[in-house]
């Protein structure tokens, strides 16, 4: 997706126009563009200073057959003058470039929504494939909506035919006729489009300049065409916002640039092992492209080579990171077991997906946090983190780095595909407000201390030796006298050596356990709301932006409700438990069966109740406001 940047001057922050915001739905074939349409849409947002947010959905298939539901490929943006912390509920617009997007999407246009549809593929084959008896567009079972229906395939052919391209290719350019009418009903610019059409086809000019005719004819189409109805446009105003600089990411490409920008802070080169599975391949075609800040890219063969030589990198000074799903997370268990017995630093980014097995690659569920935190074999504890939207995945993945290095053991960061591919502002940071936390290598210090010993010849490095946060030194192979033993099998306590010993491999066990659950984390804070009360939801991830507009509306009701959002999921922060059980009643929303709910449970004897979902798409505000009302009305 392209990056937009936009300057927010300290007058755009103190400006606050009426609040609004819309919901727009881009939808159609897989084939025909619409994820693109909808990364340069949140382009042309972004830089008219609008907050976002954006949820991609597209089908699994590489190219599904055309013209089927299970192909419809659909992007929704919620842009607007006010804050906004979810792709919206329902939309208000559905733009449906098909008879299949038309079906699968209408349903959750709001009453009174405009449908804008291409009429010129509603043609007998077309509406049999979407499974219509009757045209939609004429038969009346659309009048609860505003519709407005053209040809928009004649008309981008009309635009494009001074170019002499084929009539298929000639097609492949009605995403930018539609971008183009979509860009004048919001008042936005063509021109930073137009800047990126003219990089992307440099070699292919023609195209290039077909697909810019494309866009403004759309364009000039709102602009000129006598419409009576719904078409109107609208100028969505500036949000307010911390004055600063702003780009929009994606999670992928927020995660990566928190990985290096903490392996900057620690000082030391990272290595990067992946291997292609969605959502999480944009992480390593992210990092691929920054060489110059020290990052090593390598595409394994497999999952499990990806993170051997992430472990390999640890051993050699470099900090190893590695991503996958939970297929793959699968895969890496016995990897991650060595890494933990071994005490190595790594990074585990766990980009979640609908499971078991291949499961749904490209909808978005929770459901890996048992594997997170359980999921090896053995007593085999390992701190987990969970980012609760694009741009927080930055922190995240500093926070990860830092862990990793400051305690030697390796860190699962969890995300989702809602964040992976979602996108939003995000204040680009000052760096120097981040406290450096630089690794310490073993070497010079334990040749001082072996000079002043009073039997130098008898001295022994301990490479399971321990500091004060049970750490054991972080060796660069080949420094002189600090040779020692590395692998899966269990350690002496203190010299590493081989030891199968009950009384050690208790002593053992109990380091690694004590290890990470004496991590300092910070204590959990309560996100809106009272720190007690009748009602605390509970969440985690990305249920982060629809719980919170769910409590905000509520208390704006007067209902006396919380939001506790957890980033620090193993260990949790030492607070936790005293904080939730000042209320009554906790609720906790996850795209699972119950699996924090059920850590919430073991963990403080609470009484935590689940709202589940699973069906591949995120919580709606309003599943979450009922979930409220029904927990305050059993109250009382």
């Amino acid at each position: 997706m392209a990056t937009a940047a936009h300057e927010v001057t300290p007058q755009e922050a103190s400006a606050h126009p009426a609040a609004e915001s819309v919901v727009v739905r881009f939808a159609g074939d897989s084939g025909d563009g619409m994820q693109l349409t909808g990364g340069q849409f949140t382009l042309s947002t972004a830089l008219s200073g609008n907050d976002l947010a954006t949820f991609p959905d597209f089908p699994a298939e590489i190219r599904a057959p055309q013209g089927t539901l299970f192909g419809v490929s659909a992007f929704q943006i919620n842009f607007g003058s006010t804050a906004i912390e979810t792709a919206g509920d329902a939309p208000d617009v559905l733009v449906a470039m098909n008879p299949a997007a038309l079906k699968v999407n209408v349903g959750q246009l709001k009453a009174g929504g405009l449908i804008i549809a291409d009429e010129g593929e509603f043609g007998e084959r077309n509406l049999a494939k979407a499974k219509y008896a009757a045209n939609p567009l004429t038969d009346g079972s659309l009048a609860k909506w505003q519709l407005l229906s053209f040809n928009i395939s004649q008309l981008t052919l009309d635009a494009v035919k001074p170019f002499g391209l084929g009539n298929k290719e000639a097609l492949r350019c009605k995403n930018m006729w539609t971008l183009g009418l979509a860009l004048w009903m919001f008042d936005r610019d063509r021109q930073p489009i137009i800047d990126w059409l003219k990089s992307k086809f440099a070699k292919a000019p023609v195209l290039a300049e077909a697909n810019i005719a494309a866009l403004n004819a759309g364009h000039a189409y709102g602009e000129t065409a006598e419409l009576s109805g719904p078409m109107k446009q609208q100028h969505i105003g500036v949000a307010p916002a911390e004055p600063g600089l702003y780009r929009t990411v994606t999670g992928a490409e927020s995660i990566s640039m928190g990985l290096v920008a903490g392996v900057q802070l620690a000082g030391v080169p990272m290595f990067f092992g992946g291997y292609p599975i969605t959502p999480a391949s944009a992480i390593l075609h992210f990092l691929s492209r920054l060489k110059e800040y020290g990052v090593t890219t390598f595409q394994a063969e497999d999952e499990i080579a990806a993170i051997a030589s992430a472990i390999g990198a640890s051993y050699a000074g470099q900090l190893g990171v590695t991503s996958s799903s939970g297929p793959g997370i699968a895969l890496k268990g016995e990897a991650m077991g060595l890494a933990i017995m071994t005490e190595l630093p790594l990074v585990i980014v766990n980009s979640q997906r609908g499971g078991p097995s291949t499961g749904l690659p490209t909808k978005t569920e929770q459901s890996d946090l048992y594997q997170a935190v359980y999921g090896r074999n053995g007593d085999a504890p390992m701190p987990v983190i969970a980012a609760r939207s694009a741009a927080d995945c930055f922190d995240c993945a500093i926070e990860a780095v830092r862990i990793a290095v400051q305690y030697m053991t390796p860190v699962m960061l969890l995300t989702d595909g809602y964040i992976a591919n979602a996108a939003e502002p995000w204040l680009v940071p000052d760096m120097s407000s981040y406290a450096p936390f630089p690794v310490e290598f073993a070497g010079k210090q334990e040749m001082q201390d072996k000079l002043a010993s009073e039997n130098p010849d008898e001295w022994k490095f301990l490479p399971y030796g321990r500091d004060e946060k049970l750490k054991r030194p972080w060796v660069k192979p080949g420094t002189p006298g600090l040779l020692h033993r590395i692998g899966g099998i269990e350690k002496a306590v203190g010299t590493g050596n081989l030891d199968y010993g009950a009384e050690n491999h208790q002593k053992m066990t109990e380091i690694r356990r004590d290890k990470v659950a004496n991590i300092a984390v910070p204590d959990q804070i309560v996100e809106l709301g009272e720190t007690s009360g009748k009602l605390a939801i509970v969440g985690w991830g990305s249920t982060f932006g629809p719980i919170h507009q769910a409590v905000r509306r509520a208390r704006a009701r007067g209902l006396d409700v919380a939001h506790i959002h957890i980033r620090h999921i193993w260990p949790m922060p030492g607070n936790l438990g005293a904080l939730l059980k000042g209320y009554e009643r906790i609720v906790v929303p996850e795209m699972n069966t119950g699996q924090l709910k059920t850590v919430l449970r073991d963990q403080f004897l609470v009484d935590a109740k689940p709202l589940n979902k699973v069906s591949g798409q995120p919580f709606l505000i309003s599943e979450i406001e009922a979930a409220i009302d029904a927990a305050l009305a059993a109250l009382s």
